[in-house]
């Protein structure tokens, strides 16, 4: 029979069309589910347990269904963690209120459930503590030992010789036990909690291991000296991945050795864990567990070690293959790529940065002439949503784009140092239906936990950008402040570690129009300032409380303005400074043309005519048009001591020349 399925807060099986009693339409859908119904179905409010796959002894299924008004409630396979919300089928469609009441049964089904859950798992706790207790310590001649040829390592024995291993929650807590016979049949004490429960095989360092079976992991111990958890099944291997992942750190070094399963379950089980929880993975080559090959006469110690491959590569092979740079907005924005966009507050950073992302993730082709490669963005937003709503709005207006490829985050979270943080970006990221190209941090203040001015704090936020970078092949924009006085205005605020470890380094110079300075480009040549203009746009459809239209603004290409003055300006003010250098002793500091502040001083009033007072604000570094601020601002020079050094590459070349 055909089935219906509709999705109210969770699927609701309804069979098309079925006018059947209640009873015969739920034991209708636990079939469709793949469990055997009970002979006799009781709508009656009231949990009930029932054997779901015909095996002696197994009460894993269980229902529940309410009586009044529309019948509905669920049902499931503790064993097999099978849940599902159920309602009958009465002809028509639900009403509003009906479906209502439909939700509340629901609810209440799964409240009634975990009550019943959370009982029998205590009561089983209880047993098996008692019953493990009650067992000897396993001896090395048991006969699944010798067969597989392990140690104990803890397990112990029953009264009728099974072999007893323990799994335990997170806290440490006894759930449920393995029992062992003598030929190798397993099976479970009834009604313990399996998932997301281990046992752990040694102590764990540097290196720490997670298996299915017992015999494989006692193996892996055996052969490395390495703790290993024991997760039981191929299913449970993501869970415990998980809490290994939460317990240890995302630098701690986890690797799965999982089964080679004839069925595939194995290798596939393992790599879900790995790429939920960044794992390695090894799979024997063979079919069979780690056990299997060691019994096959391998060396399961070598199979563990790590794959090195070729990350030592010969200089010749090395150059051989052309390796040009992936742009995603050409000579500006590189793929894979850790890059800073840095400016004063209100200086429309965010503006600019929020364009490049808007073209990349809409496809428009070009930006300031350049070309832009189309991609996913996700923007992670830490202020200012309400502002950022409406200018991505009024971007999408004035472009005519209908659907971007981007999403963005509802607000920050401590990105660097909280695993809760950064797992939860992770997380959400994996779930998109595509891997970003692009992720940006706005602003990096909201999303850093600890002090920017801090080495190690940086370092952090450096190692959680690496590993956004590494888990989706994507670049990284971190947009963020400079500093407050004049002369930091071209560089980023905090610890000198940021600029170390960036790709590239653009700074946002506030204006009319706005200046874009690269100031780093790890791979490729700088290129010349760019500039952009704000324009004010109108979003249709957009009023505010009094109904008045709503406007924003996005950026626009323009033209340098006024680009020969600029240039003869700094023509200018470099031709002083050589004069200088040349009158002052040609002094050299560090290899470097270096000029002292006070004879610089002397130079401009004896020899130049200029006052003492203007010669004074001409070398104050916060005079930007003046002639040290200008030259510091243009970064032509750097203070140096109680003087300045060149610090532009070309010009420190000339001076060096004509000396």
């Amino acid at each position: 029979m055909a089935s219906l399925t509709r999705f109210f807060n969770g699927p609701c099986l309804v069979n098309d069309r079925d006018t059947a009693p209640p009873d015969i339409q739920l034991a209708r859908a636990m079939e469709e589910a793949g469990i055997e119904p009970p002979p006799t179905i009781l709508i009656d409010g009231r949990i009930h347990r029932f054997n779901p796959d015909g095996k002696r002894g197994n009460k894993s299924g269980w229902y529940i269904a309410y009586p009044d008004g529309v019948v509905a409630g669920s049902f499931g396979d503790w064993k097999s963690s099978l849940h599902q919300r159920w309602c009958a089928d009465i002809g028509r469609e639900l009403t509003l209120n009906e479906r209502i009441a439909r939700d509340k049964r629901y609810e209440e089904a799964k409240r009634a459930r975990d009550e019943e859950r959370g009982k029998t798992i205590a009561v089983v706790s209880e047993t098996v503590a008692e019953i493990w207790e009650r067992c000897a310590p396993a001896s090395p001649d048991h006969p699944y030992l010798k067969r597989k040829g392990v140690q104990p390592h803890g397990a112990r024995v029953s009264g009728d010789s099974r072999l007893v291993l323990p799994l335990y929650d997170e806290g440490g807590n006894l759930s449920t036990l393995q029992y062992i016979a003598p030929d190798g049949s397993k099976l479970y004490h009834s009604g313990g909690a399996t998932k997301g429960r281990y046992w752990l095989i040694g102590t764990p360092g540097k290196t720490i291991y997670l298996a299915e079976g017992f015999a494989t992991s006692a193996s892996i111990h055996e052969a490395t000296n390495a703790a290993v958890f024991i997760a039981y099944t191929a299913g449970n291997l993501v869970n415990v991945a998980g809490l290994l992942r939460e317990k240890f750190g995302d630098q701690q070094d986890i690797v799965i050795v999982a089964d080679n399963d004839e069925s595939g379950t194995g290798q596939r089980e393992a790599i879900k864990a790995s790429e939920r929880w960044n794992t390695r993975v090894i799979i024997p080559p063979e079919t069979g567990d780690a056990n299997d090959y060691v019994q096959a006469g391998h060396d399961l110690f070598q199979l563990l070690q790590p794959d090195l491959g070729d990350w030592l590569v010969q200089a010749d092979e090395f150059c051989a293959r052309p390796a040009p740079i992936r742009w995603l907005v050409k000579k500006w924005i590189q793929g894979d790529a850790l890059i800073m966009v840095h400016g004063p507050s209100g200086c429309g950073k965010t503006f600019v940065v929020l364009d490049w992302c808007l073209r990349i993730a809409a496809g428009l082709p070009t930006w300031n002439g350049m070309k832009v490669r189309d991609g996913t963005v996700v923007y992670l937003a830490g202020e200012g949503h309400w502002g950022l709503k409406a200018r991505v709005a009024a971007w999408k207006h004035y472009h005519g784009i209908e659907r971007l490829d981007m999403w963005l985050s509802r607000d920050g979270c401590d990105l660097n140092i909280s695993a809760t943080g950064y797992r939860k970006t992770i997380d959400h990221i994996r779930a998109l239906p595509k891997k970003p190209d692009l992720v940006v941090v706005d602003t990096l203040h909201r999303f850093l936990a600890g002090d920017e001015n801090k080495a190690q704090d940086a370092k952090t936020m450096l190692d959680a950008c690496a590993g956004l970078m590494r888990e989706f092949g994507c670049s990284v924009i971190l947009v963020h402040h400079t500093g407050v006085s004049e002369d930091a205005q071209n560089r980023a605020r905090g610890s000198s570690a940021w600029r170390g470890a960036l790709d590239v380094e653009i700074s946002v110079v506030g204006g009319n129009p706005m200046e874009l300075v690269q100031r780093k480009q790890k791979d490729g040549e700088l290129e010349p300032s760019a500039f952009v203009d704000l324009m004010q746009v109108e979003i249709p459809g957009w009023f505010d409380e009094d109904g008045e239209q709503v406007h924003s603004a996005i950026v626009l290409p323009c033209d340098a303005p006024a680009e020969t003055k600029k240039d003869s300006k700094l023509a200018e003010h470099k031709k002083m400074f050589e004069r200088a250098w040349f009158a002052t002793g040609c002094e050299i500091v560090d290899g470097r043309p270096y000029v002292d502040k006070k004879k610089l001083l002397d130079f401009l009033i004896h020899e130049n005519g200029i006052t003492e007072g203007t010669a004074k604000n001409m070398i104050k570094p916060s005079h930007t048009t003046k002639l040290i601020g200008y030259l510091m601002n243009g970064e032509v020079i750097k203070r140096e001591g109680d003087g300045w050094t060149v610090f532009d590459n070309t010009f420190l070349s000339v001076l060096l020349t004509m000396r």
